[in-house]
This record gives structure tokens, C-alpha cells and sequence, in this order.
């Protein structure tokens, strides 16, 4: 068959991957890095590559290490202590995804220090707790803590101008990053589709995916020239962010049978005006309201998209029925639903009625409602300089565990064949910060045969250094700050550092 216009194919391929996000991206250029030979193809419904939830304007952008990102810190034990072990386990995975594009050699990251900030006394009290048990840590240990006014007003001052006189505590980390997720996964894609025995098809929709005693028959809608055809691999990847759910219960795998989705829409409010940008070089995180959901966590962001510095603030929730923002659907929501889920689903529901209430309560606000949110970060923010901009959709998988059912908050599951002839992404936060991590648990899971040799061993290593090490002990300090410390340099990231400090 002849491919639509810039579409490369590739008939029964090994590997075929559905959807040109950050994970698909990364995981196909990892594993032909180490299968050279591996024939590989890609679709990708849009007529662009990652236009869905890795596109620069449909998240947040943040290199999520755990640093500033209240929420997987939760609130403080008994005994006054914070649990910072979910801080601790996600900075490792952010590590790996910076050893992972240090090799690779990706532009689109830039040094921005992460910083976190409450005002109330008992939020400050949190803060101060949870910075006692984060720097005691190798990973956190040049963290700053502070409470007086003047010095945060140094790190970010917006935060403080024309704030009245109330208790407030910031915490800062300056190696933190900005990261277009967007542009990372264009740029791996662009080399896949370079590559021998490699194909990348954009408006290219899977519509069905059937088992065979040889992998996966995948059925395909070319929706140029409206034709239907089929192709064969023995292992499939579902990384189609918000349509990873639906592809997954077409292919009938038992794992998939419990699972749900729950579409959350976003919105920004976004700053252009160079003179206010100019005064917040930083990404700041604030807690969430109790019912929210974790990618609905306030904070306001440096962000440099297509080339220009924004604010964003945010980012707002709001209640939708579609499971993608560009190609999908109001009706996604309902055909989601089959007699395996409804009960999960139906569960959720009722016991998450404040999570429903803060959607749609979220999606009626006004324009001066927002901006009183923002203020409470910026106190002189003025209306007119900014505007609403909406941002992507996120599922947050919903799954049965010991009989009951829950929205799957953190964490970014992935979902696997008994046989691992096929796994889906299904995303939840951190989502693409971690994209390295989850997708060498893939390769782990499903292709261990391309980690066996000595070979595929040494490349992997060249990779991401640190793949089968556990940096968390303290004995590890040393071997951390030594492999962080050339990655950060080979990412520019030092030399963006330096030239602040001079």
C-alpha cells in the first residue's frame, strides 16, 4: 500500500507502537539503540507528532524530581515527621531520564530553579518539616529553606510583592528543569523514522488489535485516503496517551478487564508581557485543595515554548467527557464503559463526589475567580495581562485493588499481557519525567532478550549509567553526585547554573 504524504511503512514489523508521545519516542529509540537490526513502526493519529499530552502547551513542562511537587509528599505523620519516600523514588527516576537524553544529546531542557511555597501558619510548619526530612537526604541536600520574606522575595519575587503581612516559607533546589516534552519526543521520532527498517505514519488511526499464534494483528484506518488495512508484529506498545484505554480493551487481554479512565480536562492562565516574565525565572508549587486530583496541583511556571518566555499559572481542572483533546470524542467516556468496569467506575464515582463537585465547579469559574487564585501566589497580578489557554486532558486510570476501587493518583501504570506480547501506558503523574524509568521497565518485562548480551549490556549502560543501580543509600552519595554532575554539564545545565551565580 502507498503511504499517505511524509508517512513511511513498514510491513510486519517487530515492534508497532501506537502513539508518538514522550514514551513511545523514548522507548523505540531505546530499543533500537539496542537492537540495531529491529524493524520497528510507528502510528500517529494527528497529522503532527505529539500534538496530545506531550505537546509544550498541554502540560506542565516540569522536570519532575520530586523537588518542589507538594503532593507526593503527603501530610505529616503523628509524630510531626513528612514521608518523603515518594520524593526519593521519583528524583531516581528523573535522574535516569536526564543520563538517557544526555546521551541521546536532546535540546528543548534549560536550568530553572524549583522552588515550593505556602503562607499560613500551618502550612509553613509543614513545609519546614518536610524540608527536615528531604535535605537529610544525598539527593535534596543543597535544598534551601526559608521564611523570611525578603530572601524569598530574592528567589522569585513575585511571589511576595504586595503580599500583606501573613507567616510564609519557601523551599528552593536551583538545578531544577524545564523540560518540552514536545520537542524531545519530535526529535526522537525524526531519528526513528532515519533509521533502516524503521517507519513513522502520521493520520494513521488503530482501530483494533486482534491476538495470532505469531504476536498482534493490528488493524489500521489511513485517514487520508480513508482505507483500512492490517499489520502484524509480535509485540505492540500502546502508548496513546487518553486513547491507550480504549486500544487496550479492544485487544482482550484479561489484565485489561477492571480498568476505567476518568478524563480531566486543564486550563492555563498564560503571561506574555516580557517585563513581568522577566521577574520570575523559576517553577513554583503551592498544596492542592484536598478533592483535587494530582495534576491539578497550583503552581506558576517559567516556560519557553516555540521559542518565547511565558508565565502559566495553574493549571485549572475541568470536567470532560473526551479522552484525548484533538482527536478524541464527548462519547469516549461512555464507550469506555463495559460490564467489567461499570463497577469500578460506579464505585469511584461514589466515593470521589467531591473530586465530580471540584470539576465542574472548577470548569463554571469566572475569569476574576481565577485570577483570585493566582494572586495567592501573585498577589499584583493584573487581569489584563493574562489570558486562558487550554491545556491537555489527562485519564487517570481507575483499577480494582483487594476488591475495592480507586483513581490511580501516582505513579504511571503500565499495563502488560501475561505473555508480554503487548503493554499500555496509562498515564497518571509524574507521566514523562519518568518516561526513561517506565520504559526500561518495559524493556525489562517484555524485551529482556535485548538486555541479555554483553553487548546490549555495555550499550545501555552508555545509555543511562546508572540503570541497575539504587543511588536511594547513602553509601551511594559519592557515585550520585559524580554521574549527576556530568549529565547536568553535557545538558548545559552547569553552565546555565554558573553563569547565574557570576
Amino acid at each position: 500500500m502507498t503511504p499517505s504524504p511524509d508517512s513511511t511503512l513498514i510491513d510486519n514489523p517487530d515492534v508497532i507502537l501506537i502513539g508518538s508521545g514522550i514514551m513511545s519516542a523514548t522507548l523505540a529509540a531505546m530499543i533500537k539503540r539496542l537492537l540495531p537490526d529491529l524493524r520497528i513502526q510507528l502510528y500517529e493519529v494527528t497529522n503532527e507528532i505529539s500534538q496530545e499530552s506531550s505537546h509544550g502547551w498541554n502540560n506542565a513542562g516540569t522536570g519532575h524530581a520530586g523537588i518542589c511537587e507538594l503532593s507526593y509528599t503527603p501530610d505529616r505523620e503523628a509524630d510531626g515527621t513528612v514521608n518523603v519516600t515518594k520524593a526519593i523514588e521519583i528524583f531516581q527516576q528523573f535522574e535516569q531520564s536526564k543520563q538517557f537524553w544526555a546521551y541521546a544529546v536532546r535540546e528543548g531542557m534549560i536550568d530553572c530553579p524549583h522552588i515550593s511555597f505556602v503562607y499560613g501558619p500551618e502550612q509553613v510548619d509543614f513545609l519546614k518539616a518536610r524540608y527536615r526530612e528531604m535535605s537529610a537526604h544525598h539527593f535534596f541536600r543543597d535544598m534551601e529553606f526559608s521564611t523570611d520574606p525578603e530572601e524569598i522575595k530574592c528567589w522569585a519575587p513575585l511571589l511576595i510583592e504586595g503580599r500583606s503581612d501573613m507567616p510564609v516559607a519557601a523551599t528552593r533546589l536551583a538545578a531544577g528543569t524545564d523540560v518540552n516534552f514536545g520537542t524531545l519526543a519530535r526529535k526522537l521520532v525524526r531519528w526513528l523514522g532515519q533509521q533502516p527498517g524503521c517507519g513513522v505514519a502520521t493520520q494513521h488511526r488503530v482501530i483494533d488489535l486482534k491476538k495470532t499464534s505469531n504476536g498482534w494483528a493490528v488493524t489500521v484506518k489511513d485517514l487520508v485516503r480513508e482505507l483500512k488495512f492490517h499489520n502484524q508484529a509480535s509485540f505492540v506498545f500502546i502508548g496513546a496517551g487518553g486513547g491507550s484505554l480504549s486500544l487496550l480493551q479492544k485487544s482482550g487481554i484479561d489484565e485489561a478487564k477492571s480498568y476505567g479512565g476518568f478524563p480531566i480536562g486543564g486550563q492555563w492562565l498564560v503571561c506574555e508581557k516580557p517585563e513581568v516574565v522577566a521577574r520570575h525565572q523559576a517553577k513554583v508549587y503551592g498544596q492542592a485543595q484536598m478533592e483535587a486530583p494530582t495534576m491539578a496541583v497550583p503552581h506558576l511556571d517559567l516556560r519557553v515554548l516555540d521559542g518565547k518566555q511565558s508565565l502559566l499559572f495553574g493549571p485549572f481542572a475541568a470536567w470532560t467527557t473526551r479522552f484525548l483533546r484533538n482527536s478524541g470524542s464527548g462519547l469516549d467516556l461512555f464507550s469506555s464503559i463495559t460490564t467489567d468496569n461499570l463497577g469500578s467506575l460506579a464505585k469511584v464515582g461514589l466515593y470521589n463526589l467531591p473530586l465530580v463537585k471540584y470539576l465542574i465547579q472548577q470548569g463554571m469559574q469566572s475569569m476574576t475567580t481565577r485570577m483570585k487564585v493566582l494572586r495567592g501566589f501573585y498577589p499584583d497580578a493584573r487581569s489584563e495581562d493574562w489570558r486562558l489557554v487550554g491545556a491537555g486532558i489527562r485519564v487517570q486510570a481507575i483499577k480494582k485493588e483487594d476488591g475495592a476501587a480507586g483513581i490511580v493518583h501516582y505513579g504511571t501504570e503500565v499495563v502488560t499481557s501475561k505473555d508480554k506480547s503487548i503493554a499500555a501506558l496509562l498515564g497518571a503523574s509524574p507521566g514523562a519525567s519518568v518516561s526513561v524509568s517506565v520504559m526500561l521497565d518495559v524493556v525489562k518485562s517484555c524485551l529482556p532478550h535485548l538486555l541479555e548480551s554483553k553487548e546490549r549490556a555495555s550499550e545501555i549502560s552508555r545509555m543511562i549509567p546508572t540503570w541497575d543501580e539504587d543511588l536511594t543509600h547513602a553509601s551511594s552519595e559519592e557515585r550520585f553526585r559524580q554521574v549527576n554532575h556530568d549529565v547536568d554539564r553535557m545538558l548545559a545545565l552547569r553552565e546555565t547554573d554558573q553563569a547565574r551565580s557570576n
